[in-house]
């Protein structure tokens, strides 16, 4: 296999869990390939990326438009060569939390269309690369859904959906690149402090100390990072299909 980096491509890598994953890549020798709907703002990110030594740059791309998606890949493939590991990171929350018996078509399809369809697609053109294109290293793909894929909220319903299907993508994925060699898993943040979950920093807060998280406190991106990280550069060879709880035990089963 070559020893030159391999590169990742990580949705969603512009700031918050994205960017802590595409830094700790960066620091564990991988080159990478960052998407999202803009640029703006990801200076610190993409530098943060080059103190590591890594080469880095953004790719404006919004996931929901899957028609895009291939010739997407093309592009980073010219830009950085083979890709080695995808991070499937990009998501949307619920535009407004409400009951399920008010949830609106419109916010539905807008999440069910970015955090469901769009990945499937996106992985699925990835997945094709891959397949295609003779292993320079380790490959893998790692998607980033929440123990929302387990853990029931009536008050975002498409968003839990959403991440249900990631839970039944991965084992699919798994199962049809495992004669490839390639590693599929996914990793299921907790409540992590990001700029998705300052608007309700305040309740998490008091749920927090009212011991909602048995490790009582917030996860951070860094904790998310670290997790992806080590699955994503082949250690675990005979693993896939695996699941990592990254949530202080929030979802363990409790009397």
């Amino acid at each position: 296999m070559s020893a030159g980096r391999p590169l990742a491509v990580v949705t969603g890598a512009r700031r918050g869990i994205g960017a802590g994953i595409a830094i700790e890549l960066a620091a564990r020798g991988f080159d990478l390939a960052l998407t999202d709907l803009e640029t703006a703002g990801s200076e610190a990110t993409l530098a943060a990326i080059a103190a590591q030594g890594a080469r880095a740059t953004l790719f404006e791309s919004d996931l929901a438009r899957i028609e895009g998606h291939a010739e997407l890949v093309e592009r980073i493939a010219i830009w950085g060569g083979p890709i080695s590991c995808l991070v499937n990171n990009a998501g949307v929350p619920a535009a407004q939390r409400r009951d399920l018996l008010e949830v609106a078509a419109d916010s539905y399809d807008r999440v069910l269309g970015t955090n469901l369809r769009g990945t499937f697609f996106f992985t699925q053109a990835v997945a094709r690369h891959m397949a295609a294109t003779p292993a320079t290293h380790a490959r893998s793909i790692v998607t980033v859904s929440s123990v929302s894929a387990e853990m029931a909220s009536i008050e975002r319903g498409e968003y839990c959906l959403s991440k249900a299907g990631l839970a039944m993508l991965t084992k699919l994925f798994a199962l049809r690149l495992a004669p490839l060699g390639i590693g599929v898993f996914e990793v299921r943040p907790g409540i992590i402090r990001t700029p998705m979950t300052e608007g309700v920093a305040g309740a998490y807060d008091q749920r927090i100390a009212d011991g909602l998280v048995p490790m009582a406190r917030w996860g951070t991106p860094d904790d998310v990072a670290r997790a992806v990280a080590s699955l994503a550069g082949g250690q675990f060879s005979f693993a896939t299909g695996t699941v990592v709880n990254v949530d202080g035990a929030l979802s363990i089963p409790r009397l």
